[in-house]
């Protein structure tokens, strides 16, 4: 007999051979797409030798390598400094002193309604900086609010008699924080921590509308600067799997910690001793 799920009922055969001729003709309709696509790379001649000899070059090597790393270095800045103005927001926003928790309030809603390019604009345009503390500081600025707010959801998250317990126990609120709730909610929050630095990593792209030499302004220089027919498609080729792998090595690493952070001792309920007659009262 079939077992009923709370989510749906488990599919008997009928409903499991439709199923499987869905996922047949959904398997090949994405065939399909991708050997059209296929086609026309190569009826478009995308995959010529002239397309793909500058990358054989020493200089264009050292140009994406030297953007790359300007990537790498303000995604890391970004990063670090998202995470730090985000625990200083969120610490804020859940302080019981009103004015403190009224002004977290308004920077964080604030810098997450502006648009990331605008705020990389504003800093580079109207306070005269350099690119990368201008791409550095739209990033942190937005990252950082709605990391905010997930530190908060994640704190908030946790059991209530956690803290009550805490509390009775005669920890001060900033034991509480550090050894009670923080702890227990960080396990809650990685995924949406680590789905953001992805957002932020992507977003590292825009630096090249402000002139950064990044990773995609290094591919814009590659196709507009050489001398025949412009290698749009063979750069996108490059960059693309670049960054794919990227933000995926960072999901990766993302589910690592938390399947380590799921085996470790410290996460794992405690022994308790086997019960022993005591002494009989008299």
């Amino acid at each position: 007999m079939s077992e009923s799920s709370a989510l749906y009922d488990i599919p008997g055969p009928a409903a499991r051979r439709r199923h499987t001729a869905y996922g047949a003709l959904a398997t090949a309709v994405i065939l399909a797409l991708l050997g059209w696509i296929l086609y026309l790379l190569f009826d478009t001649g995308q995959f010529t030798y002239t397309k793909w000899m500058p990358f054989a070059y020493q200089g264009i090597q050292e140009l994406l390598l030297r953007g790359l790393g300007n990537t790498l270095r303000a995604f890391a800045t970004a990063a670090v400094l998202s995470l730090a103005l985000g625990g200083l927001l969120a610490t804020g926003r859940l302080s019981e002193h009103r004015p403190v928790r009224l002004l977290a309030t308004v920077v964080v809603e604030f810098f997450r309604a502006m648009p990331v390019l605008v705020m990389i604009f504003f800093v580079f345009v109207a306070l005269k900086v350099h690119p990368l503390p201008a791409l550095v500081a739209g990033l942190t600025l937005y990252n950082g609010s709605v990391l905010a707010e997930v530190f908060r959801s994640g704190v908030n998250s946790v059991e209530r008699g956690q803290r009550e317990a805490a509390f009775a126990l005669g920890m001060r609120k900033t034991q509480v924080m550090t050894y009670v709730l923080v702890p227990q909610a960080v396990r809650a929050m990685l995924p949406a921590i680590i789905s953001q630095l992805v957002v932020a990593l992507k977003d590292t792209s825009l630096g090249y509308l402000i002139t950064y030499e990044e990773f995609l302004h290094a591919g814009k220089l590659i196709a507009s600067n050489l001398d025949y027919d412009l290698p749009f498609i063979p750069v996108v080729m490059v960059i693309s799997p670049i960054y794919i792998g990227m933000c995926m090595s960072l999901s990766w690493f993302a589910g690592w910690v938390a399947r380590r952070e799921r085996h470790s001792p410290r996460s794992g309920a405690a022994e308790a001793a086997p019960a022993e007659p005591g002494t009989l009262l008299p």
